[in-house]
């Protein structure tokens, strides 16, 4: 198997350790904008999903499945995303990405019926990993000691689009009376999105490497096959059945089950973004404290969120309040520590690959969750399928991170 060397500081690539730039901040933030606008894109189909399966007739498990098939596209394209990171710059590579995913979200607007809408689907997933493996190898690099706060700062420009999202495509929804319409409008703003970034950000922010990786890059595992990263796979495919479960199908059991309105259901869903904003804290607690412990709470508590979702009181305060708490917990902890726990469990030689590796795993599985959810709740019933794909997965992940040797990460030596 081929070994990316992408993320071995050359001499002449380091950047030292003077303080970053306003103009380097600058040029992260518009890069953090761009996964916004990537976020928001990603929400709008869980919101439409009612829309689109009554004016198509599509089944309960084949709509969760067309919410959830983008994350089919990011499991195939996270490898093979760090195998052309050590070919092409990553600027390159980003660009690429966000042309892949906004013409997908564009061609969806225009299917004819299932069989191409889940190609287009798919299609945006394929972009959607490029551009996530480059911002977390970017944020890695320059913020080497702190890698997970780093992946929750990108986390929470996601929370952004998450809140942005909803409410603007179901307001868009209410203008047309049409699910086509915030499909456009996010298609040709990741077009511009696009742009700005050629003309505003520069290759020498996108391509320099932190002076403290050589410091930072302690204990890591010098190859692939190794113990932490293995728990690790395995805690990544059970969050995507997690994650996705609740993201691809959460608003169709809203709408359905519940009765919501698609504007109703797209305040709910904005109050889960509200909750992915802990996503620089979560980092934080990431950096701070021990992976086993940080990772054991994260499972449990998605456990018990998964069980109330779907089972517990119906009223839109009620489910508001846990969407933002699964939005904390899930996507602001459990998330990006599992993003940055693979980061620091190899070398910094292997960031790129371990990057891929996680978005493979994460939403490799989280491709199939809406049509698993939807399966069992088809048939079971909502509150089965919640207890089953959550809660009971959940407590194998807890059982998972008990086994971690974090002897063996790559952790920062803190001061006395």
């Amino acid at each position: 198997m081929h070994t990316s060397t992408s993320a071995i500081p050359l001499a002449g690539d380091v950047r030292s350790e003077a303080p970053i730039t306003a103009l380097e901040i600058g040029m992260f933030l518009l890069l953090l904008a761009s996964y916004a606008l990537n976020a928001m894109d990603r929400q709008i189909f869980p919101l439409i999903a009612a829309d689109v399966r009554k004016e198509f007739g599509f089944g309960l498990a084949d709509t969760g499945l067309l919410s959830t098939i983008f994350t089919l596209g990011m499991a195939v394209a996270g490898v093979p995303t760090g195998y052309l990171l050590a070919r092409l710059s990553r600027k390159t590579v980003l660009q690429i990405g966000i042309a892949i995913f906004s013409l997908g979200t564009l061609l969806t607007a225009y299917s004819h019926g299932f069989a191409d809408m889940i190609i287009y689907r798919a299609t945006t997933g394929i972009g959607e990993a490029m551009q996530l493996t480059v911002v977390i190898a970017i944020a890695a690099s320059y913020f080497a000691r702190f890698r997970s706060t780093a992946v929750g700062a990108i986390n929470f420009s996601f929370g952004i689009g998450a809140i942005v999202g909803p409410l603007l495509g179901g307001h868009l929804i209410g203008i047309e009376r049409d699910w086509r319409l915030p499909l456009v409008v996010f298609g040709v703003a990741g077009f511009g999105a696009m742009a700005l970034i050629a003309v505003a950000v520069s290759k020498r922010m996108t391509e320099n490497a932190s002076a403290a990786d050589a410091r930072s890059d302690l204990s890591g595992a010098a190859t692939m096959w190794n113990r932490n990263t293995i728990l690790l796979t395995a805690m990544s495919v059970i969050g995507g059945l997690c994650i996705y479960g609740y993201l691809g199908m959460y608003p169709t059991f809203l709408r359905e089950h519940l009765h919501y309105t698609p504007s109703d259901t797209g305040r709910v869903m904005s109050t889960f973004g509200f909750g992915v904003f802990a996503s620089i804290f979560g980092g934080w607690l990431g950096d701070r404290f021990h992976p086993k412990l940080v990772l054991s709470l994260s499972f449990a508590g998605t456990g018990l969120l998964g069980f109330l979702l779907f089972s517990g009181p119906t009223s839109m305060v009620v489910q508001s309040a846990l969407s933002f708490a699964w939005g904390f917990v899930v996507s602001g902890v459990l998330y990006v520590n599992l993003a940055g726990y693979h980061i620091k469990s190899v070398r910094a030689s292997l960031t790129n690959r371990a990057t891929g590796v996680f978005v493979t795993t994460l939403y490799g599985a989280g491709a199939f969750a809406g049509f698993i959810i939807g399966g069992i709740a088809a048939r079971f019933g909502w509150s089965v399928a919640g207890l089953v794909q959550i809660t009971l997965l959940a407590a194998v992940g807890m059982v998972l991170s008990a086994l971690l040797r974090t002897d063996r990460m790559s952790l920062p030596v803190r001061k006395p």
